[in-house]
């Protein structure tokens, strides 16, 4: 238990007194055995006078200390000069025989070299050029690859992996060709030297559930900065704003939302220095509030907890940190690592608290960038304006952007013709973590994607048409995301340590059932991690997290919304959809164990939309639909689907077209459908038909 009555010292308070930054204390802390968890841990008044002491004392004594190590190595250097020279004398003895023995170890070791057949291929090349580097008939390595399922002819391109397969079937070793081009060594980033670091401002992001107060609570940061700063109003022209407080900058992202904050870390663009979720105080942690939490914690990205609406007289900001906790983020006033701030938006209070916090968050997070080289950015939006033509908001990373500078970005081009900085302003140059908004660019990029300097407009206009050339190869080639069927593979080439999966259920038990179950499957060969587990139909977000984190959907007693489909089906994600926990869990052991073998695969055939429904004496409810795609087989099965949620699975009893019965309804068509042995239609239901197909093995 702490003592009230001594009075406190806060970790960063001491640090600023010393001169040093929170980081560097807390490690001195620690080598002088005094145990603090964070920056805003307390120090006692003995504690304090004792640091003090010892860090004024330490120069002298790191002298005694250097002078102590040098005599040391000194003698340890005689030791082994004195044992090399023993050594030099007995090798000089037996020098004859060694060099007879040495001779025949070479010539056995030649002799195997010899025996040994190595190879380097590239990432692709074709069949002809295969034979030719193993010198064998191209016509023999075109049967092997039919028979493993690769029609190929003889100028047709193969993979680095079909063809090391096919080179090792005829006894050779297989090397990977390092091809390194200009435009991989442009986009490798040199390590900077330390001496070269500055400090740089945050770039923070704040995220939360709906109508918990983002918004109010950027304008309120706004304000607070513009009432500081004497400026009058700030137009917001980009899609970031800078804040300063006690001569520090904050960057603050616009565009709040894990949808967005995911999308763009699933293009590789981790922007994201902190996080700020926001939570209302009379509201709790939501849907979307856990949703976010997952989010950040899967980007791996430092979270502080600003708790909105404490001026209500709802507001029970302890309810928040206990729901908070349940999630496994402790508050710091409780023992834990979780910063919460208690904040009103409305009427501006905590908010100077809540900047000061994120400035600490910086501090520890020791964020410095290198000014004095060519710019590296980040494009976080991007459009067509009318008298500019295409313009990006652009966060510099790293280096200084400035006006004439030759610019890439994915597959476009350009010259920085101007630069506005978040207030609307003309500026010529921008260093790390400035959002700017470039103008000069040959087509509109892509959100996400990096932005180099180039040395000129000609090579920038080269690389982003080579890079247009490797975009439509890797599109043909695309990256395989992880699934049940190849996992076991994966698992034998060492490429999956970790597989994530991501469960939706049609409750709040179902969810919580899987995640146990599922997460006490790992072994040592792979651990299982549930990043995201909640009730309702399977969404874009979800794939979108699935596919930034190359994790499994696992959906129990739903199904995929249309757009959240197709968007799997782009992104290369998979889906697994269960009505039986236990068949779900066999699955995921089975593909551990190498095992899988799906023998069915559903093929979809259409959707029809419930628009009326019929009571007919002695038959029952009938629907009557209005097929939106595919279309309805007589004999198909079909399941019925309320609110993204599966009510009903089973077969169609009759389909009828006005009176007559019909073997199928095509798409913009309307129809009858009655389903065998259930009358709880309703109207609004989608009725999926479908297939079962037999996977040949």
């Amino acid at each position: 238990m702490e003592v009230n009555n001594m009075s406190k010292t806060r970790v960063y308070e001491l640090a600023k007194e010393l001169n040093l930054s929170s980081k560097d204390l807390i490690s001195k802390l620690n080598d002088l055995d005094i145990k603090v968890k964070n920056h805003m841990s307390t120090l006692e008044d003995e504690e304090v006078e004792l640091i003090m002491d010892l860090l004024r004392d330490k120069p002298q004594q790191t002298e005694e200390v250097h002078q102590k190590e040098e005599e040391d190595i000194f003698e340890d250097n005689l030791e082994d000069i004195e044992e090399e020279r023993v050594y030099k004398k007995s090798f000089k003895k037996g020098s004859k025989k060694n060099k007879k023995n040495n001779k025949k170890a070479v010539l056995t070791e030649e002799k195997e070299e010899d025996e040994i057949k190595i190879i380097t291929i590239p990432e692709f090349l074709t069949v002809k050029e295969l034979a030719e580097k193993m010198k064998v008939n191209p016509t023999e390595i075109i049967k092997k690859l039919i028979a493993k399922g690769i029609m190929v002819t003889v100028n047709q391109q193969i993979d680095f992996e079909n063809a090391a397969k096919i080179a090792e079937e005829y006894g050779f070793l297989v090397d990977k060709e390092e091809v390194k081009d200009e435009l991989e060594m442009l986009l490798e980033e040199t390590p900077d030297d330390e001496k070269d670091l500055q400090p740089r401002p945050p770039i923070v992001t704040v995220m939360g559930h709906v109508d918990h107060g983002k918004t109010s609570l950027l304008d309120a940061i706004r304000n607070t900065n513009v009432t500081m700063k004497e400026m009058g109003g700030i137009t917001q022209h980009i899609g970031a704003s800078v804040v300063e407080i006690n001569d520090k900058k904050i960057v603050f992202l616009d565009t709040p939302g894990h949808e967005a904050f995911t999308a763009m870390r699933a293009r590789g663009a981790s922007i994201t220095d902190i996080v700020v979720l926001v939570v209302a105080a009379d509201d709790g942690v939501m849907p979307q509030t856990v949703e976010a939490i997952n989010h950040v914690k899967a980007a791996n990205v430092p979270m502080i907890v600003a708790i909105n609406k404490i001026d209500l007289p709802t507001a029970n900001p302890d309810r928040v940190k206990t729901e908070l906790s349940e999630l496994g983020l402790v508050p710091e006033e409780w023992g834990g690592n979780t910063i919460c701030v208690p904040v009103s938006a409305k009427k501006n209070i905590g908010i100077d608290n809540l900047l000061e916090m994120i400035l600490l968050v910086a501090e520890m997070e020791d964020l410095k960038a290198n000014p004095n080289k060519p710019a590296r950015g980040t494009i976080i939006e991007a459009k067509l304006e009318k008298g500019k033509g295409p313009v990006a908001t652009v966060i510099v990373q790293n280096g200084t952007l400035q006006i004439g500078d030759a610019i890439l970005a994915g597959t476009v081009y350009g010259k920085v013709r101007a630069m506005l900085d978040d207030k609307g302003r003309r500026i010529k140059k921008a260093g790390p973590s400035m959002p700017v908004e470039v103008l000069g660019f040959s087509e509109v990029p892509e959100a996400g994607d990096k932005l180099i300097v180039v040395e000129d407009e000609k090579k920038a206009r080269e690389l982003a048409e080579r890079r247009k050339e490797l975009q439509k190869e890797m599109e043909l080639k695309r990256k395989q995301k992880v699934s049940l069927e190849d996992l076991f593979s994966q698992i034998q080439e060492g490429s999956v340590k970790e597989l994530n999966i991501i469960i939706k259920a049609d409750v709040q038990g179902s969810v919580e059932a899987l995640k146990k179950s599922i997460e006490d499957l790992s072994n040592e060969e792979v651990r299982i991690k549930v990043i995201h587990g909640a009730v309702g139909a399977i969404t874009e977000t979800d794939v979108m997290l699935a596919s930034a984190s190359n994790a499994i959907i696992i959906g129990f007693n739903v199904r995929p919304e249309t757009n959240a489909k197709n968007l799997a089906e782009k992104e290369k994600v998979d889906i697994k959809l269960y009505r039986i926990i236990y068949e779900a869990i066999e699955d995921i052991k089975a593909a551990m164990k190498g095992l899988l073998e799906p023998k069915y695969k559903e093929v979809e055939l259409g959707r029809a939309e419930v628009r009326a429904v019929f009571r007919v004496p002695g038959v029952g409810n009938v629907a009557g639909c209005y097929v939106l795609s595919g279309k309805i087989l007589r004999n198909s099965d079909i399941r019925v689907v309320r609110d993204g949620i599966v009510v009903y699975e089973g077969k169609i009893a009759s389909l009828k077209r006005f009176k007559d019965d019909v073997r199928e309804v095509q798409q913009g068509f309307e129809c009858g459908i009655g389903i065998d042995r259930f009358n709880d239609i309703k109207e609004g239901d989608i009725i999926e038909a479908y297939q079962m197909e037999e996977i040949p093995r």
